[in-house]
C-alpha cells in the first residue's frame, strides 16, 4: 500500500517545526513524524535514488532512524522503502505526514501529489535559536540555516500546484492558534479539532504564549541584530518582516573572516 498525499512540515531547524508537528500529531486523524530526513538525505544532488545496500548501511547508525523502530523491508524499491516507514507510523489513522528540514525538494520524487506547509518564522529568531542550540556561535552564521531553507522552498514552491503548499507564520499561529490550525486542517482536509491542544498535556512544550514572538528584539544586542540583518535584509523585507532601522553593515571580506573564524570557536566552546 502506498500513501500518495502524505503532508510534509518543511523549513529550517528552528522555526517552530517541533510545535507545529506535536499539534498536527495529536488530531484524531492525522499521524505525523518528526524529523524524517533519513528519506530524502541519501538522495544526489541531480535526484538519483541511492544505491539500498548503501542506504542501509546509513541507516544502520543514523541516530534519529534507529528511535524509530522502523522495520526495513529488503524487497522494496527505494521509493516504497521509504513509504512503508511512514505507513508504520499510520497510527490508524487515515492520514499522516512528517517534518524534514533538509533536502525537502527531493520529497517530489517519491510523492509527486504530496502536500506542503511552508512554517515561516523570522530569520533572526531562527539564528538566535542556533545559537542556543550550539549549531552556530554567533548572528552572522546562525541566518545560514534560514537562508538555505527559504531558498530552498522558493525553488520547490515554484514547482508545486497551488493546492499543494501553503505558508503560515510562525508568529501568528502563536498569536492565533485556532485560527490558524483551523486554516491548516482546511488546506489538509479534515475539520480543525480541540484536541490539538492536546500536546501540552503530554510533552515539555506550553500552549501558544504570544510573549515568545519576536524574541529577537529584547534578547539580541544592536550589533547581532545588525550582523543578522546586513546578510538577510532582503529576504526579510520579501517575506515581510521588518527592518528593526538599524544601520546595516558593510560585509566585507575582513568581516567575514572574523565571523567565521569567531563562529567555530564558540561552536567548539559550546561542545565543551
Amino acid at each position: 500500500m502506498n500513501i500518495t498525499t502524505p503532508i510534509f512540515l518543511v523549513d529550517a531547524e528552528r522555526s517552530g517545526t517541533t510545535l507545529l508537528r506535536l499539534m498536527l500529531d495529536h488530531h484524531p486523524k492525522i499521524a505525523f513524524n518528526y524529523e524524517f530526513e533519513f528519506a530524502v538525505d541519501q538522495i544526489d544532488a541531480t535526484g538519483n535514488f541511492p544505491d539500498l545496500s548503501t542506504y542501509y548501511e546509513y541507516l544502520a547508525y543514523h541516530r534519529i532512524f534507529l528511535e524509530t523502530d522502523f522495520k526495513i523491508d529488503e524487497n522494496l524499491n527505494y521509493p516504497d522503502l521509504v513509504n512503508s516507514f511512514l505507513l508504520q507510523k499510520r497510527d490508524n489513522k487515515p492520514i499522516v505526514g512528517a517534518t524534514v528540514h533538509h533536502k525537502f525538494h527531493h520529497l517530489t520524487r517519491i510523492w509527486p501529489q504530496a502536500k506542503f506547509i511552508h512554517l515561516l518564522r523570522d530569520g533572526r529568531d531562527v539564528a538566535r535559536s542556533n545559537i542556543l542550540m550550539g549549531w552556530a556561535g554567533n548572528m552572522f552564521a546562525g541566518v545560514d540555516f534560514w537562508i538555505t531553507a527559504e531558498h530552498l522552498w522558493q525553488k520547490l514552491s515554484s514547482q508545486l500546484a497551488p493546492h499543494q503548499q501553503m505558508t503560515i507564520r510562525y508568529e501568528e499561529l502563536i498569536q492565533n492558534p485556532e485560527e490558524k490550525l483551523t486554516q491548516i486542517c482546511h488546506f489538509i482536509g479534515v475539520p480543525f479539532d480541540k484536541t490539538m491542544f492536546d500536546y501540552a498535556k503530554t510533552s515539555t512544550y506550553s500552549l501558544p504564549d504570544p510573549k515568545i514572538v519576536e524574541r529577537w528584539r529584547k534578547q539580541l544586542t544592536d550589533c547581532e541584530i545588525q550582523l543578522a540583518e546586513s546578510k538577510i535584509a532582503d529576504l526579510l523585507t520579501e517575506r515581510g518582516y521588518p527592518l528593526s532601522g538599524l544601520p546595516l553593515l558593510k560585509i566585507t571580506p575582513w568581516l567575514r573572516w572574523r565571523k567565521y573564524i569567531h563562529n567555530r570557536f564558540m561552536k567548539n566552546l559550546f561542545r565543551l
